[in-house]
Order: structure tokens, then sequence, then C-alpha cells
């Protein structure tokens, strides 16, 4: 029975959009002047069987005139001359209301006016500079050229022309998320809203968080917070990563002022548009139970990778720099420089 589910849905759903664009009633008009002239054509012409009288109905509704039955009586041509006349006004509004129907379509997409239907996708929460450069290293890295991405942002119109980005227009609220499909949603994003003061920015961010962890409490939820005073009760509302803007630039510049090129190394790991990429891998199968050192040995020398910190299953404080005899577990995942795309 699951199997006719989604057949009888889409059909259900065909039938829904006809009705509401009007086009049962054009499609009752059309077929009821192809039936009333193949049956006035067997009547005229005696010649001629119902179903040769159907092809020559059609093919003069639709003005095609392949020419292969003429009809030879008045009434016969009568009746072409009635088909070719409301055949072309019938299904002139046919094609133009399905035209129409495609262009709204399309424009409420653009605007951000429609809902998606999506599983395992990002959400990104917010439109500013940030956001571009976002999308720019996403699009970058090749496990997130083809993802599919949902924008929710309070603006006019879709920012940037990528196929595999849509669009919902709106504030950051419950409907929103629904909108942008929060329920089957892998991972979410929420960008600080610049137009606010510190204080107030990072206070919707971790009302943000409790409505996003509230619709979807599997979801990966990552925030960007102005001050990191706020980071307990982010913490609290269930986010999974907390990014302290002030806070990483602060200690990149302080760092960058003791140690030169700091800065440049770092912008090349964390930017997918050059460079190397500092990414998450799995442990490999046949190095679970083993050491740290030889896993790093075997990752260097057979992929070019350099491990560099270890991700506990279930969570927790990832190991940096871990001792060379620390045992790699099967589930957890390492933090490694890529060897390239």
């Amino acid at each position: 029975m699951r199997g006719f589910k989604k057949p009888v849905r889409r059909l259900l759903a065909l039938l829904a959009f006809l009705h509401r664009e009007n086009l049962l009633r054009l499609l009752a008009v059309i077929v009821g002047l192809v039936l009333a002239g193949a049956a006035g054509l067997t009547v005229f012409e005696g010649n001629q069987t119902f179903p040769d009288a159907l092809w020559w109905a059609i093919v003069t509704v639709t003005t095609v005139g392949f020419g292969d039955i003429a009809p030879e009586s008045l009434g016969g041509r009568m009746i072409g001359v009635v088909l070719m006349f409301f055949g072309i006004g019938v299904l002139g509004m046919f094609t133009a209301t399905i035209a129409g129907v495609f262009v709204e379509s399309r424009l409420r997409k653009e605007r951000g006016m429609g809902s998606v239907d999506l599983e395992g996708h990002i959400i990104v929460c917010g439109w500013n500079d940030r956001t571009r450069e976002i999308l720019k290293d996403l699009r970058a890295d090749p496990r997130g050229a083809e993802a599919p991405i949902v924008l929710v942002a309070d603006i006019e119109t879709k920012p940037v022309a990528d196929d595999q980005l849509f669009f919902v227009r709106g504030k950051l609220t419950e409907e929103s998320l629904k909108r942008a499909g929060i329920e089957r949603a892998a991972t979410v994003v929420l960008v600080g809203d610049r137009s606010l003061e510190y204080g107030a920015r990072d206070a919707r961010a971790v009302l943000s968080v409790l409505t996003v962890e509230s619709l979807n409490p599997a979801v990966h939820s990552i925030v960007e917070l102005a001050s990191e005073e706020h980071v307990p009760h982010c913490e609290r509302a269930g986010a999974d990563e907390i990014i302290v803007g002030a806070e990483f630039s602060s200690r990149v510049i302080s760092t960058a002022a003791l140690d030169h090129g700091i800065s440049t190394v770092l912008r090349e790991l964390l930017s997918a548009q050059v460079g190397h990429d500092l990414i998450t891998v799995p442990v490999p199968e046949t190095f679970a139970g083993r050491t740290f050192f030889d896993l790093f040995s075997a990752l260097k020398r057979e992929q070019g990778m350099i491990a560099l910190a270890i991700l506990p299953h279930g969570g927790g404080n990832a190991v940096t720099n871990p001792d060379a005899e620390t045992v790699v577990a099967a589930d957890d995942r390492l933090v490694v420089v890529s060897a390239g795309r």
C-alpha cells in the first residue's frame, strides 16, 4: 500500500493544481470541442469512422493540419471552420495560463514567498557581507559545491544566482523556519544581525537558537555571537557550535603580533577558496584502536593529510595535538589539514 501513496498524492496534487488555475474548465471545453467535432464529421461525412474523425478533430483544433483527412461536404467544412477558430482561442488561453503559472512560480521563488521540500540541507539565517562569504566558501568546497542551501532573510529578492540556493523571505520566526524545512535540515547557521547593538544582537541569537532547537533538536546549530559573555546562555539554549566573532578576531590579531605570518596560515586553512583546507574525516577502519602516532604517520604518508586533533564520539572537547600513544577509537573523527580538493 505504501508504494501507491506517493503516486496518489501526486495525482491529487495535480488535480488540485488544475482546479485552482481553472484549467479543468479549459480542458473540458477542449475535450468537448474535439468530441463534438468528431461526432459531427461522422454525420456529414458518411465514409469516416469515429476514430478517424476524432483524429481529424484533434489535428484541426491544434491547427496542425496534416491534410490526411479533408471534409468534402458543406457541413463537414463548417465544423472544420468552427474547430479552427475556437481551437486557436481555447488552446491559446490554455497555454497562456500554463505559462503564467510557471512565471508566477518562478517569481515567487525569487522573492522567497514559497516553501522548500528538501532533506539533509543547510539553512543559513540572515544576510550580510559575511553571509555572502560563507556561501562562497561553501561552494568552493567540493562537499558543498552542489549541496542544497536555504537562505532565510528579510530582503526583497534572492541575492545570489545559484540554482541550489533556495530563498525564504521573512524574519527568523517559527513560520519562516518551517517554510525552510527546518524539520528535515541537517545544519542551521545563525549569522548575527549587524544592524543591532551587541546586546540586542546576541539576545536575538539566543532566542533564535531556542526556536531552532525546539523545532528540530537533532539539527546541528551553529551561531555567531558578538560577545563572549553570552556564550553560556547560548549553550543552555542548545547551540552545538558557538563562534564569537570579536573574540576570534582579537586572538588572531594578538597571535599574529607575536608570531608574524600566523594570520596568513589561518586564512588559508579556514578558506575553501585558497590553499589547503581544515576539515574533519572519520577514522580509517584499519587504524581503529591504534595509536595517534601510527595514524598520523600513515595519513601523511598515504594521503598527504596532517592530523591535528581528535573529536571524541558523542561530543566533548576536542583533543588538540594528542600524545603519540593516545588510542584512537573507531567512532572518533579527526581534524586534519587536507591534501587538497
